[in-house]
């Protein structure tokens, strides 16, 4: 008999609580009928300023099968944080996790910048990616390269030898699910194996809080932007206040005299 599911959790904490952020937002959007085009990553919407769009995309599943279907994998995979003593763990799997989730989705707008502007696939302009596939085939292939021998379950009724994992998921996915994203996925497996070969490297706890408040700085920013919500906080407004002196340097002759006024200086703003 296995472990129960409560020393499981346990055992996997970080990749408990995705499922569980994951499996919370899919309730939300559909208690508020949000579509995925709402939420989703395209390439139109990220050239408007919706860079909030690369998290939300990936937290966010448009239906029940496609939430379970990637939960099961992310929690299969989730033997990376039992792995510590050969340099994967809690730690490096909550770092990578972010560093997946960001590039993932920067690899999908530059594919189809790409494939819009040298090819001329105006497809790729509207087609929106949305799920956390992209960091689920990251991890699949960071496994295979650490741990090439060990086995990926899926559902409980499929095993595939992890090192042909990714591949052989990114092939049977784009068949038996025409509408799954083939540049997502793909762009998942180019992020994970940039990690798995030590190209991306060096993530420590410094590194990884500066970049989750760079995310949160651009995240708030772009959905301000976006005009989605007004964050009145934000706002810097000019002041202009009479009872300021003001201060000119006039040039006389040879040189130059300063002159102090107590009367404001017309379209002066004091920030």
């Amino acid at each position: 008999m296995g472990k129960p599911l409560f020393y499981e959790i346990l055992e996997k904490p970080a990749t408990s609580c995705v499922i569980g952020i994951c499996s919370a937002i899919w309730f939300y959007i559909q208690k508020k009928n949000i579509g995925y085009s709402h939420v989703g990553l395209s390439y139109e919407t990220a050239v408007e300023g919706h860079h909030w769009r690369i998290i939300t995309s990936a937290f966010s599943h448009i239906s029940i099968l496609h939430l379970v279907f990637n939960m099961s994998a992310l929690w299969s995979l989730g033997v990376v944080e039992q792995l510590g003593p050969m340099g994967l763990g809690v730690e490096f799997y909550l770092h990578y996790t972010l560093v997946l989730v960001v590039l993932s989705g920067l690899v999908v707008l530059g594919a189809y910048h790409v494939l819009i502007s040298n090819f001329k696939i105006e497809y790729f302009r509207r087609v929106t990616a949305v799920g956390y596939s992209c960091v689920v085939f990251g991890w699949m292939t960071i496994l295979s390269v650490k741990q090439p021998s060990s086995k990926l379950n899926l559902l409980g009724l499929l095993s595939l030898p992890i090192s042909f994992a990714p591949f052989e998921s990114l092939i049977f996915t784009s068949i038996i699910v025409p509408q799954a994203s083939f540049v997502g996925h793909l762009s998942g497996i180019i992020v994970g194996y940039a990690i798995g070969w030590g190209l991306i490297r060096g993530m420590n706890n410094y590194w990884a809080v500066s970049m989750l408040g760079w995310i949160v700085v651009v995240f708030v920013l772009s959905l301000k932007h976006s005009g989605l919500f007004d964050f009145h906080f934000l706002e810097i407004e000019s002041v202009t206040d009479p009872s300021l002196p003001s201060v000119r340097i006039l040039a006389s002759g040879n040189g130059r005299n300063l002159q102090i006024s107590s009367l404001p200086v017309v379209g002066a703003d004091v920030v």
